[in-house]
């Protein structure tokens, strides 16, 4: 039984492997080596049975449809490649034509490419692509772009940085910062006084206390550095408050070495009453001129979080009086509320304090709230609307029509035709 098992081993190494290697196949054809028993060995004896003979067609069979699916699957990769290699040739003509075409392609781009369709599928497919392409470079381009912005940068803040530490720019900050201090000392001696009043801070939330703070920072800088600075007394002002962390975290250690008064007493117990006035827009009062024996109070809040009438009310509680700023007096005034920042306020008087001009003063206000200043007096103003109305009333008509053809010639004429 052996030797007919080896017997026909070597027929079918004869006969198929030598077809399939002329065809391009490989020599290991059959994953599972099919075994053929001859004959079925009996029980006790262990002899074959003569009656039992080969089916040969059978085996004829078996082989063939195994070698069909073995011959199939070796053909698919064949084809699989063959088309690859044409999409491939295709996308490379169509690139070297100038069409709309990616640089770089993946196996996986040219399956789906494969898998298009049509040709304008096909076209489409790649302009995709090639779109795609397009905006990753442009993508990288403007990184780039941004790298190299930020080295320049870099380097400019370094060259900055190295001239500010040159000897003669040390030595001049130096100097002016000693100035300063020089004069801030002084004016705590000599200067006039102008108080802060901290007593806003349970009518402001922590963003506005903190807006308020910086403002009250800015002030102190421009009081600072002027020719002839207040005496800054910040009153009403209590240790661990909200005012107290704010200018801490603005000030940092600078904060214990300020030129400035820090008091928690009212200013009515500091300063005479009649010495003090509160300025607040609301106001009946406004200030003609200022004046250098008074002792002006600012409300330390942002005017947008507070109700109206506020500070003027403190002021009215404590006996004091009040001025507001002569802004329509000057200013045409266009849009929005009549309220300034603390540190556009502050050089509105530290102006008035070295010039006494209004003009000069209010340009600290911001533009885009008037539209212009005021060239005649209100006095004038007045005048003008007087002699109108007694026009149309007609008392005394060429009295009045004389004095204004004399004031205003051009009006007149206009009115005349």
């Amino acid at each position: 039984m052996h030797s007919a098992n080896m017997l026909l081993r070597r027929i079918v190494r004869s006969s198929v492997l030598p077809f399939a290697t002329q065809h391009g196949m490989k020599k290991d054809l059959f994953p599972l080596r099919r075994t053929l028993s001859l004959s079925l060995c009996l029980k006790q004896d262990k002899s074959c049975e003569p009656s039992e003979k080969l089916d040969l067609d059978e085996w004829k069979k078996v082989m063939k449809s195994g070698l069909q699916e073995e011959v199939s699957e070796m053909v698919s990769e064949p084809k699989e490649l063959s088309s690859l290699a044409a999409a491939r040739e295709t996308w490379e003509m169509w690139r070297l034509a100038g069409r709309a075409v990616p640089e770089n392609m993946s196996e996986e781009q040219l399956k789906t490419f494969m898998e298009c369709p049509s040709k304008s599928a096909k076209k489409k497919y790649l302009k995709y692509l090639h779109l795609k392409e397009l905006h990753k470079k442009n993508d990288k381009r403007k990184m780039d772009e941004r790298r190299e912005r930020r080295l320049e940068a870099q380097d400019q803040d370094s060259k900055t940085e190295e001239t500010k530490k040159t000897p003669f720019v040390c030595l001049w900050s130096r100097t002016m910062d000693k100035a300063y201090n020089w004069r801030a000392a002084q004016s705590m001696i000599f200067g006039q006084p102008l108080v802060f009043d901290m007593s806003y801070e349970k009518d402001m939330s922590v963003r506005e206390v903190s807006n308020t703070v910086r403002q009250i920072v800015m002030s102190e800088s421009s009081n600072r550095r002027s020719v002839d600075p207040f005496h800054i007394h910040f009153c009403n002002f209590k240790d661990d408050s909200l005012y107290h962390r704010e200018f801490i975290k603005n000030y940092r250690e600078a904060w214990d070495k300020l030129l400035i008064t820090v008091t928690d007493q009212c200013y009515t117990e500091i300063f005479p009453k009649e010495k003090l006035i509160y300025l607040t827009a609301d106001s009946p009062k406004v200030m003609k001129a200022f004046d250098h024996d008074k002792i002006y109070i600012v409300g330390s809040m942002v005017d947008k979080s507070i109700k109206r009438g506020v500070s003027l009310a403190r002021a009215k509680r404590l006996g004091l009086e009040t001025a507001a700023l002569p802004l329509d007096k000057y200013l045409l005034w266009s849009t929005g509320a009549k309220n300034l920042t603390l540190d556009q306020v502050m050089h509105i008087l530290l102006t008035l304090k070295d010039t006494a001009d209004w003009k000069k003063a209010l340009e600290f206000v911001p533009k885009r709230k008037y539209c212009d200043f005021v060239n005649k007096p209100v006095k004038e103003l007045k005048k003008t609307l007087d002699l109108i109305s007694t026009l149309k009333l007609g008392k005394g008509r060429e009295k009045v029509e004389k004095q204004f053809a004399k004031n205003y010639p051009k009006r007149y004429k206009l009115k005349q035709k």
